[in-house]
């Protein structure tokens, strides 16, 4: 059923960079692709960052690695 989705990236602090995804989205399988840029368009350096996906009662965080 269609749930309202969250999928923000945070930097190793835990400051929020960029927000790929905010809204309403239908039941499925989507795909997000992210440039390695901050929310001002800004390319964020080589290094680790986390993703929190949310979707209705659904959390996910997981680790990533960003190589330039």
């Amino acid at each position: 059923r269609d749930s309202r989705v969250t999928l923000t990236i945070f930097d190793m602090l835990g400051k929020p960079v960029r927000t790929l995804v905010s809204g309403i989205l239908p039941a499925g399988t989507h795909e997000v692709r992210w440039d390695g840029a901050n929310d001002r368009g800004e390319p964020l350096p080589s290094g680790v960052y986390f993703y929190t996906a949310t979707a209705g009662n659904f959390v996910e965080t997981r680790k990533m690695l960003l190589l330039r």
